[in-house]
């Protein structure tokens, strides 16, 4: 089915007629190109529902093998297009040459933790056991600080690399630099068009930098970064009577922060994620081993859904509410029983963090709902909700509305109020670029981030202010983010058609995440033949269409709401529905499940 559009100018038709689903979203098709899906399949020889999804991503027949098969090489870029790339791997070389004592002080969130693991190996491996410092996400809040410098260059450090953070660190930074400690920043965070005082700045968002990798996160531009220490070393003939360093082997590492930091998995990240998830599959570094073993993870591969909702959490988890340089100790050990104890007590971590989360999320949704949602940005605000937590917070409230949302902790154990916010975005609207545009304006005491991200400090008394400024600000961006609460589908499947060999092809087209999400289908005028609650508030179910053809799947969280009364009704009723073919394998047996979404009366 090709893409039609309403009688309103550029807006796509309804797919199915669907304008207001059981969730509350307008369904749409997503655009494609009909001569290119045929092109598509006919060169790839795969199914059309599969040349379909990509066509549907943008890809044409001309690219559609690169996407299929995406490798490092066809989208890796020269690192020497990064502003001060060259430069920071030659400070590292002099200073490793001249004997000086370097340090690695890293964010602490899964992107920090897995940048600063593969620069603390690679050093490791040319002879060099760095320092970790790894702020605490409380008492020391993001980045670097004039403390963290003194603390570092009283421990005998010489050379500071920051990692995930730094890029708009300017006090801390001069500080730095009036102690005589010489600091290199590595990062993807937004900047303003004044640079920090550094040895070396490598940041594709610097208003200055042509590399066009604006996208990477900080594990990304590590990744590339070591890839020009190894070039310098090479050019000095370091590695004339010693090894290099197998940059191939900390892939998993590079995957895991792309994953986890919810950037665009498109073009040099697609490549990072698909060839870092084969590697990880290997379970070869320790630390990764071990939490996958905690986590419950038994597959001999991984796959985005392990890094993104097994693996990142519980690494997260010592940041959030525990001690923050777990993650990044584990990721970088080689000490089996080391890696043990990090990963059971992030686990015994993750399950705190759960609770909290689920406390302040409550709290949260009460004061939006109380609140009205017809801002462009939702905005809560409490006393005492943890900082570990208020980021995860905000992605879930995210989620349900469609909208961008800042969730802000408040301090009231200082004078005045403090409150300590993180914003999760939607696409299409750049959060970070607002939060700093409203620093800018002299609304923030600190804040900044990326599009989908961000991150700020602000007075109490002012976040009223806050809201208006960043209100006018994205409403534009929101109403030009083309439906932004809408369901997206890639095309019309049957009951009959629904295999495990169409299943299993549908995952060619990852890895899925950011900008290439996972395939939906919608199926139409079913009824719901079978139904059962199972777990806590999931809804295992049969689908049967009017030839008697029948399909079985499951609706997860959605027993208490909408979907699941009128799955659990399991009557008469004609519905379509929408959600995501998979490969359900089980007992060495393959079968195809329908996991539903939404779903909306058939009209007849």
């Amino acid at each position: 089915m090709s893409l039609e559009t309403d009688p309103r100018e550029d807006v796509p038709a309804a797919y199915l007629g669907v304008e207001k689903s059981l969730t509350g979203r307008r369904w749409i098709a997503r655009p494609v190109n009909e001569p290119d899906i045929a092109a598509i399949a006919r060169q790839q020889q795969i199914s059309d529902s599969l040349a379909r999804v990509l066509s549907g991503r943008g890809v044409d027949p001309g690219a559609a093998a690169q996407f299929l098969r995406p490798r490092l090489k066809d989208s890796f870029p020269d690192p020497s297009d990064f502003q001060d790339m060259d430069r920071a791997a030659s400070l590292v070389w002099d200073a490793l040459d001249a004997g000086r004592s370097l340090a690695v002080f890293a964010d602490y969130d899964v992107d920090g933790a897995t940048s600063s693991a593969q620069l603390r190996r690679w050093l490791r491996a040319v002879g060099h056991e760095a320092m970790l410092y790894v702020p605490d996400r409380v008492a020391e809040g993001y980045g670097p600080s004039a403390a963290a410098f003194d603390s570092l260059r009283g421990q005998g450090a010489e050379l500071v690399i920051t990692l995930d953070c730094g890029a708009t660190s300017h006090a801390p930074l001069e500080h730095a630099r009036e102690i005589g400690l010489d600091v290199i920043v590595i990062d993807h965070h937004l900047m303003d068009g004044d640079l920090p005082p550094t040895a070396a700045l490598v940041n594709p968002n610097r208003p200055d930098d042509t590399s066009g990798c604006g996208h990477l996160a900080a594990a990304g531009v590590t990744f590339i970064f070591l890839v020009a220490l190894n070039r310098e070393g090479r050019r000095r003939g370091r590695f004339e009577d010693a090894p290099e360093p197998d940059l191939m082997q900390w892939l998993d590492l590079a995957a895991l922060g792309t994953i986890c930091d919810v950037v665009s998995l498109t073009s040099i990240n697609r490549a990072l994620t698909a060839q870092g998830l084969k590697a990880m599959g290997s379970w070869h570094n320790p630390g990764l081993r071990q939490l996958a073993l905690v986590a419950g993870i038994k597959e001999d591969s991984a796959t985005t859904y392990h890094a993104g909702f097994l693996l990142g959490p519980r690494i997260n988890a010592g940041g959030r509410v525990g001690r923050s340089d777990l993650g990044a100790r584990l990721l970088a050990t080689d000490d089996e029983d080391e890696a043990a104890g990090i990963a059971a007590e992030l686990d015994a971590l993750n399950t705190e963090r759960r609770a909290i989360e689920a406390e302040v999320m409550e709290e949260a949704l009460a004061q939006i709902e109380r609140q009205g949602q017809d801002r462009a940005i939702l905005v809560a605000s409490g006393e005492g909700w943890h900082a570990g937590v208020i980021g995860v917070v905000a992605g879930r409230v995210k989620e349900r509305y469609g909208k961008p949302v800042i969730i802000i902790g408040l301090d009231t154990g200082v004078s005045p109020v403090l409150g300590k916010g993180s914003g999760r975005s939607v696409a299409g609207v750049n959060l970070g670029g607002a939060i700093s545009a409203a620093r800018q304006a002299g609304l923030l005491i600190s804040g900044g981030g990326h599009a989908m991200a961000g991150g700020l400090t602000v007075d109490a008394e002012r976040i009223h202010e806050l809201v208006a400024f960043l209100d006018e600000r994205l409403a534009p961006e929101l109403a030009a983010a083309t439906d932004a609460m809408a369901l997206r589908l890639d095309g019309l499947l049957t009951a009959a058609g629904v295999s495990p060999e169409l299943a299993g092809s549908f995952q060619a087209a990852g890895p899925f995440g950011q900008g290439n999400s996972e395939p939906r289908f919608a199926l139409s005028d079913l009824r719901v033949s079978f139904s059962q609650r199972v777990g806590k508030d999931h809804v295992r179910f049969t689908l049967t269409d009017s030839g008697g053809a029948t399909l079985q799947g499951i609706s997860f969280r959605t027993a208490d709401g909408p979907i699941g009364e009128a799955l659990l009704a399991a009557d008469e009723r004609r519905w379509h529905v929408a959600g995501r073919v998979k490969l359900d394998q089980w007992n060495g047996r393959n079968r195809a499940q329908f996991q539903l979404e939404d779903m909306a009366t058939a009209i007849r």
